[in-house]
């Protein structure tokens, strides 16, 4: 039998990993990965970071070596992360140049406090691309108001980036053009556009969340007849949204700009589809893999949605399908009072919170440790 995965890399999406942790690597569980399932990628986050760091025992020789007392939390967490990240970027350079550049990237986040600090987002940003020195690292920055221009700089200056925290659209459309900006600016000065690869990471599984849970209200506030329009709509809008947002993608990086920076070596930001793990116990256990299906995309996926993927899922080019029900989905959205703006907007401040919050528990368990390895 056939492993699902593999096929859906044949057919030209590729899957990144959505873990991190030193005993993967080190126990040839990610080279296994990349071997037996066509894994071509690795993502991080500061939740991951947590759970790898703060809930195992796995780091605590490393912790051991580190000049602890020299060192804070961040120092001391930023060293860990790094040796992971460089020796991620080492397993994964095989498909790095294998891809010709366009796949084996690793992805380390700056701090999730930059988030509305676009000087210390750049700062961070450019130290960490240094301190890591691999070709295949790519930095994440969110999609905030301060990182559209932190992310047109970076471009510019050649490193890799994965924009993370993308739930609208129009977000999405201002973060191609500072990618297309940043592009242009590295031919004025020079540089090479070709050198230079990014992935716009659109989260899922938290749109349908969010919406499911205002249509839930207001079908609870109805007749059981009207109540069906607003259920028809459940566990349908992230895709939907996902669909309209795709279909854009292509005229985006198209035309005359695009097409002189195209002929100049310039590749096109490849859309990666984030958070596609089924938070309702009700929907497919792979619906947000089987669903968003296309050639020349990135889905990151999680370990056990990798499993389960691997056990049932089936591949079809599923993203170009029903472009009209989508828009007709996210209309009948809007028709019934259901503001997609203002959720995906709240999506953004609660993505931003959530990952302080695991950064700020990460910091107080590294620190815990470091403290008991200083007595």
């Amino acid at each position: 039998m056939s492993n699902p995965l593999i096929t859906l890399r044949d057919a030209g999406q590729s899957v990144w990993y959505d873990f991190i942790k030193k005993s993967l690597i080190e126990s040839g569980g990610l080279a296994k990965l990349i071997a037996e399932d066509g894994v071509q990628g690795v993502t991080s986050n500061p939740a991951i970071f947590e759970s790898a760091i703060a809930k195992s025992d796995d780091y605590d020789e490393a912790l051991g070596a580190l000049d602890l007392g020299n060192l804070d939390a961040k120092g001391v967490f930023e060293s860990l992360a790094i040796a992971d990240i460089q020796a991620a970027c080492d397993v994964l350079r095989d498909v790095y140049k294998n891809t010709k550049g366009n796949d084996g990237f690793v992805s380390l986040e700056v701090s999730p406090r930059l988030a509305d600090d676009t000087a210390g987002t750049l700062s961070e940003a450019r130290r960490l691309w240094k301190a890591v020195d691999r070709p295949n690292l790519m930095v994440k920055v969110p999609a905030t108001e301060a990182g559209i221009p932190a992310i047109r700089t970076l471009i510019g200056e050649g490193i890799h980036l994965n924009v993370t925290l993308l739930f609208a659209k129009a977000m999405y459309e201002r973060v191609v053009e500072a990618y297309i900006g940043g592009l242009e600016d590295r031919i004025a000065a020079g540089g090479d556009p070709g050198d230079v690869r990014s992935v716009a990471s659109f989260f899922i599984s938290r749109i349908d969340s969010a919406v499911d849970k205002a249509l839930e209200a207001k079908a609870a506030a109805v007749s059981a007849d009207e109540a069906a329009c607003f259920q028809s709509l459940m566990g349908k809008i992230a895709i939907a949204n996902a669909k309209v947002t795709f279909a854009g993608s292509k005229s985006l990086f198209g035309g005359d700009r695009w097409n002189a920076i195209a002929a100049k070596g310039g590749v096109a930001q490849r859309l990666l589809w984030a958070s596609t793990s089924t938070k309702n116990p009700t929907y497919r256990d792979v619906l947000y893999v089987e669903e968003l299906i296309a050639p020349n995309t990135v889905n990151t996926v999680p370990v056990a949605t990798v499993d389960a993927f691997r056990d049932h899922g089936e591949v079809r080019m599923s993203l170009e399908e029903d472009l009209a029900t989508a828009e007709r989905q996210l209309a009948a959205l809007a028709s019934v009072g259901v503001s997609l703006d203002d959720i995906t907007a709240q999506l953004l401040d609660d993505g931003v919170k959530v990952f302080v919050d695991a950064f700020d528990r990460l910091l107080e368990s590294v620190e815990g440790k470091r403290r008991a390895m200083l007595v």
